[in-house]
């Protein structure tokens, strides 16, 4: 078995070096066992939330900003995994998430499920790039668009536990 403070100093190299090392975990675990991937990847979407209203509460958009993008993220993730996406199944042969497939899956998703997902995902690169690494928007600006991205997360928490 492996020792532990080994994996943590393997992962902090990892990611010093940009590596999303939770997501590379949570794709193995997708492999051996995609609904738990899913529940888990929902959970961080959930976490990511509820992060994302804190930093509101501290007056922080830009912080804000990054976690409803990532909660975002995982939501698409989470539902391109449940419908095997031809995305998802790009992210298997590739080994990873990549923006674009990101956007395809949520355009896929959307013609599967209904608009909430396109518009969920729209506000969330909005954010990701107007509000993390622009800096241009305000507090209320973003509570605008995590509106849109908990309406998805609620939407794709019913379709998950269904």
């Amino acid at each position: 078995m492996y020792d532990l403070n080994d994996v943590e100093n393997v992962a902090k190299e990892l990611i010093e070096r940009g590596v999303d090392v939770l997501d590379v975990l949570l794709s193995v675990l997708e492999k051996e066992d995609p609904h738990e991937a899913i529940r888990e990847r929902i959970n961080l979407a959930e976490k990511y939330l509820k992060e994302c209203h804190e930093y509101l509460d501290k007056g922080d958009p830009v912080q804000a900003s990054e976690k409803a993008y990532k909660a975002a993220e995982e939501v698409v993730k989470a539902l391109a995994a449940k419908f095997r996406t031809a995305e998802y199944n790009e992210t298997l042969r590739e080994g990873r998430w990549y923006t674009y497939l990101l956007s395809r899956a949520s355009k896929t998703l959307t013609s599967q499920l209904g608009d909430w997902v396109s518009d969920g995902w729209n506000a969330a690169y909005d954010l990701h790039v107007w509000g993390f690494h622009e800096g241009k928007l305000s507090v209320d600006h973003v509570k605008v668009g995590i509106k849109k991205i908990e309406r998805m997360l609620e939407e794709a928490k019913k379709i998950i536990s269904a």
